[in-house]
């Protein structure tokens, strides 16, 4: 969408975050609360912010986190995309287009090959480029009885930590492990301390303080989780919000922990990754639960090359994909991928395509959670040579499925 003549899109500087987040509690019906305001206000001074401006007022913003994402064999610098809001006076005038249009320009001029977000309304982000690259499983367990495995827990020491020693305990293990499974982004001792373990949860206040279970010494697993009040007559349940583990073993026994906590009868998991192991040792499908699976991050694939040039591929694989992006033209056209466990080349090639695709596809596939196939047989993706679909879905495919636990 083009935007209207009048609105200009620009840094908003540090005087003017007030005025930005404003904007964003009007456009998300939210109150303006001191505590969770310095704690929004602290978190935009850290990001890269950009503004849609009419005339001297601020009537949208868009900002971005300047995280590193694991991506299947290594890192890469991504911007994490949040606080996008518009102006309801100033709808469906491009300032959305604009700002994001913004955003990724300075991404890209950052080195930033890629962009992630989590949407509150999924069906704005696609047009944009964004395709889903990770789900979320949603687990309950009724803990009215013991916890049912068909596997041996760890028994290993458990220990509850000091919220306020976890991250120098649990960051280092969180770090080692996190390059396991791409989607995860570094941690820094302030996230840990600002986004996973502050005293109050601002946005459920029925939850209670953070608790961590730590399993092992060394660590070999860890679960953070509170407790939380359901109403008169009812007993708590148990709101988990990470748990890592070395070994299924140690995964088990951190559940089983969780699931045994007195006086609660439920523990609660909005996002689990949708290969946990959980679901397949635990022995009654009575009693664990699945209640949902919901698309997650979203991923943009801002410098398309450099970003498939990055990763590790799993198989050989020589293709000609032929790109949409009508937002980035440096990614659209037609390129010859040609991957192997050696490396990558990504470069324009004007033969006849082996696969046509939207930039949001190619996302969705890139971190390893979505079957490029399974996109043929819903009609999203063009194979034009047979074959061709399987062969790139080898070459992408990921031991462990993608998975992010950092909401932004």
């Amino acid at each position: 969408m083009e935007h209207s003549p009048g609105l200009r899109f620009d840094e908003v500087p540090e005087t003017r975050i007030d005025q930005a987040l404003d904007v964003a509690y009007l456009a998300f019906h939210e109150k303006k609360e001191d505590a969770r305001h310095k704690h929004h206000r602290d978190l935009l001074l850290g990001c890269e912010r950009v503004g849609a401006y009419d005339g001297n007022a601020v009537a949208g913003l868009a900002a971005a986190f300047p995280f590193t994402l694991s991506v299947p064999g290594g890192d890469l610098p991504c911007a994490g995309v949040s606080f996008v809001c518009v102006a309801p006076t100033h709808r469906r005038r491009g300032a959305l287009s604009g700002m994001l249009g913004e955003l990724h320009r300075r991404s890209a001029e950052a080195g930033r090959a890629i962009a992630a977000l989590w949407a509150s309304e999924d069906a704005i982000y696609g047009r944009f480029g964004y395709g889903t690259a990770t789900r979320a499983a949603s687990v309950e367990i009724d803990a009215r009885n013991p916890l049912r495995l068909r596997i041996d827990p760890d028994e290993g020491p458990l220990r509850l930590v000091d919220p306020a020693e976890a991250p120098a305990l649990i960051g280092p293990y969180y770090e080692r492990t996190r390059a396991a499974r791409p989607g995860r982004i570094v941690r820094t001792e302030a996230w840990w301390r600002e986004e996973w373990l502050p005293e109050k949860d601002e946005d459920d206040e029925a939850a209670g303080p953070p608790r961590v279970a730590v399993l092992g010494e060394p660590v070999a697993g860890y679960a953070i989780y509170r407790v939380k009040s359901r109403g008169e007559g009812l007993r708590p349940e148990v709101r988990l919000d990470d748990l890592e583990a070395d070994t299924p073993a140690g995964a088990a026994a951190l559940w089983r922990y969780l699931a045994s906590i007195d006086l609660t009868d439920k523990v609660r998991a909005w996002n689990r990754p949708a290969d946990d192991p959980l679901r397949l040792f635990a022995a009654d499908g009575d009693q664990v639960k699945t209640t949902a699976d919901s698309p997650a991050l979203k991923l943009r694939l801002i410098d398309a090359g450099a970003a498939l040039r990055a990763r590790s591929w799993a198989a050989p694989v020589d293709l000609v994909l032929e790109v949409r992006d009508e937002h980035l033209p440096g990614n659209a056209g037609r390129h010859r991928l040609t991957a192997s466990p050696e490396g990558c080349s990504y470069r324009p090639d004007g033969a006849a395509a082996d696969l046509a695709l939207d930039v949001r596809d190619l996302a969705s596939c890139y971190l390893g959670g979505t079957r490029v196939a399974d996109l043929v047989r819903a009609g999203l993706v063009d194979e034009r040579t047979p074959a061709a679909a399987a062969a790139l879905d080898a070459a992408l495919r990921t031991e462990l499925l993608p998975h992010t636990s950092d909401e932004f």
